[in-house]
């Protein structure tokens, strides 16, 4: 969602200046890419863009296109074949060893359902949508660039994941639809006033993710209110609504603290609780915890505690990485394993 957020932003910026604009969407991948389907690139008349479909390699080309269909006002669609490693017509080696089909789109300003528009008006979502485009259209007929939203159930998505499907009309005539599953952006919640928080919260900004810290609020620093969305007192813990899109991290340094908290958060099952600490911390509260409220602590199996991967942490800056990394893996349901060890592709193929 971050980069959606982004290119709205610039499209913004565009509009107001006046300068056309289009997008570019990969819309197909085959074999190996740096990006998967659903990568956005905008690029505005002026040369500005921001966004990206590939690792670099594909950009140079994608900026002239992209242009020329605003010239050109409608939307056309590039092959990047770089199976064999280059691809001649732009002349470099790519090196990726895949097929990437980038759509370009121009955008109309004038137009309240642009593809921009539908993006917007689904950033602040809470629950996964599908959004749905024609990416290949038979002899004689053009792509309209519409992006649309279509029923959850519309269409089977394997693994969850943006597919290409190719249907037949009335007439027999087959068009290729590129079915997008867009995802709520993460929210994470820190229990913590402490100076590691700071670097969690920092992190969790660049990826785009909301960020909710609770903790004394006398105690938060002007760098972590310019970092987080949400500063709460620990009496307000309870107002924070928790979601499949939620990850909560207890992080207060204070046992009675994080006690409080998780009698706030077991009960509303988040998909990610982590709680600092070692073992034998968690196992003692588990105990209080069972005599005092029945609630389960190391029953619920979606407890990460210690909290974060094993990568050697050891400065705020290191756990905030291991613990975001432990979050990830959580919610993109992989082993968090070095690639190296993996069998088969990094991306599943569908």
């Amino acid at each position: 969602m971050k980069e959606i957020r982004n290119i709205i932003a610039l499209y913004d910026d565009l509009t107001a200046a006046g300068t056309p604009s289009a997008l570019a969407t990969v819309v197909s991948v085959e074999g190996s890419s740096y990006r998967r389907i659903g990568a956005r690139l905008l690029v505005g008349a002026d040369g500005r863009y921001t966004g990206g479909i590939s690792g670099g390699c594909l950009e140079g080309d994608a900026l002239r296109r992209a242009q020329r269909a605003i010239h050109q006002a409608r939307p056309s669609k590039r092959v990047y074949d770089t199976l064999d490693g280059e691809d001649r017509e732009i002349g470099i080696g790519l090196g990726c060893n895949g097929r990437i089909d980038v759509l370009f789109v121009p955008l109309d300003v004038e137009d309240p359902s642009n593809q921009i528009e539908v993006l917007r008006a689904r950033t602040g979502i809470r629950e996964p949508k599908v959004l749905v485009q024609t990416v290949s259209a038979p002899p004689g007929e053009t792509l309209d660039g519409r992006l649309r939203e279509v029923p959850d159930d519309t269409v089977a998505l394997p693994g969850g994941r943006s597919v290409i499907r190719e249907e037949t009309d009335a007439e027999g005539r087959r068009w290729q639809r590129l079915y997008e599953r867009l995802h709520p952006e993460l929210h994470l919640i820190v229990v913590g006033d402490n100076y590691d928080i700071l670097p969690l919260v920092t992190t969790a900004r660049h990826l785009g993710w909301r960020s909710s810290v609770i903790g004394t609020r006398r105690k938060f620093t002007a760098e972590l209110a310019a970092v987080a969305d949400a500063l709460c007192d620990y009496g307000q813990a309870g107002d924070l609504p928790v979601d499949d899109y939620t990850a909560v991290a207890c992080m207060s340094h204070d046992y009675v603290r994080d006690q409080e908290m998780l009698q706030v958060f077991l009960p509303k099952s988040p998909r990610y609780l982590g709680l600092l600490g070692p073992r034998k911390r968690t196992v003692k509260m588990d105990a209080e915890l069972r005599e005092a409220t029945g609630l389960d602590l190391m029953g619920y199996g979606r407890l990460f505690s210690p909290i974060g991967l094993d990568i050697g942490a050891e400065t705020p800056e290191e756990i905030s990485v291991a613990v975001v990394a432990e979050i990830i893996r959580v919610f993109r349901e992989r082993p968090g394993t070095s690639l190296k060890h993996k069998p088969g592709t990094i991306h599943a193929r569908y």
